[in-house]
């Protein structure tokens, strides 16, 4: 098979590699589109490398495909079956090796492209806004990077659970499409600085969602209600800052950090059911879409990266096999 090799930071090479053989409780996937991420950037500039037990050269952390063969011991699945989920790595290839457990099956009515922009940016938003931070029906939550990937999944999640939720982002035109997935109010940020803007909205939320980083921290806290929490998920704007631990106590703040990539298989296994039953239910009925901003095949990997890195895109950019 042929797969996207790392050569350096700015080279991905689409070149022959072994097909992997499905082993025990596995099954072989053929990989028709694959999501593009900020791990993958950072894996290609060497400072993200994979987990151990996934592929260390070929970027990639979701997909949708068919099954394509079948390990020992594997059932409920069979040959062409549709599925969808997340990985360490590997992705950017024409077929990948998974756990039978650690997927999903695809809800109907979406296109290869469409599927492959939902795990990692769905099961990110959803893990961090309700499992771990606990929004809800009433709660009021500020999505940073409203425009990102994940910032537009979360934003959908939060609406459909009835939440209020506001954006931050870096142009006016990001939060114009944010708007029209149902955003209540944005704020084009400059400096790291909205906390000002957000009192004056009367606007103070339960739960943060932080894909930023950097100054973006203290900020969020000072704006951060009475026992609200703070979730970091993302460091584009760094990974240092200077924080008021008063804040923190007189606010009786919880501050959670949390990533995907390096969760254990038990984890990943309830996450693709997270994926196959809640999200999938909104996914199949519309409740909550796929936004795709821009589809690369997949030997332009290279090309699918700078986009991502340029900050300039709106959703997902997504990789399809011919």
């Amino acid at each position: 098979m042929h797969a996207c090799s790392i050569q350096s930071a700015t080279d991905l090479v689409w070149r022959e590699v072994p097909t992997p053989t499905p082993g025990l409780g596995e099954v072989r996937v053929r990989v028709h589109a694959a999501g593009v991420n900020r791990a993958d950037v950072l894996q290609c500039a060497g400072k993200y490398p994979a987990p151990p037990g996934w592929p260390s050269d070929i970027p990639g952390l979701e997909y949708a495909g068919e099954v394509d063969a079948l390990g020992a011991g594997v059932t409920g699945l069979s040959l062409g079956d549709r599925v969808y989920g997340l990985v360490g790595g590997g992705a950017f290839a024409e077929q990948l090796v998974v756990h039978h457990q650690a997927l999903a099956r695809a809800p109907e009515g979406l296109s290869w492209t469409e599927l492959a922009a939902l795990p990692e940016a769905y099961l990110t938003a959803y893990d961090a806004l309700v499992l771990q931070a606990g929004a809800r029906v009433g709660s009021r939550v500020l999505v940073h990077a409203v425009g990102s990937g994940v910032g537009t999944a979360a934003l959908q999640i939060g609406c459909a659970l009835g939440a209020s939720v506001m954006g931050t982002a870096r142009s006016q035109a990001k939060l114009r499409s944010a708007q029209a997935l149902g955003l209540h109010d944005g704020i084009c940020v400059q400096d790291a600085l909205f906390c000002v803007e957000l009192k004056a909205r009367a606007f103070e939320p339960d739960v943060v969602l932080d894909l930023v980083g950097g100054d973006y921290v203290a900020e969020s806290l000072r704006a951060l209600a009475v026992g609200g929490t703070l979730m970091l998920v993302g460091l584009t704007g760094g990974r240092e800052c200077s924080l008021d631990l008063g804040t923190v106590l007189r606010k009786r703040a919880r501050i959670i950090g949390t990533v995907m990539r390096s969760r254990g298989l038990a984890e990943r296994i309830m996450l693709h059911r997270v994926l196959e039953k809640e999200l999938g239910a909104w996914f199949a009925s519309g409740v909550c879409k796929p936004v795709v901003s821009e589809t690369f095949g997949m030997r332009d990997a290279a090309h699918a990266l700078a986009r991502l890195a340029s900050n300039e895109t709106f959703g997902k950019v997504v990789l399809r096999n011919a």
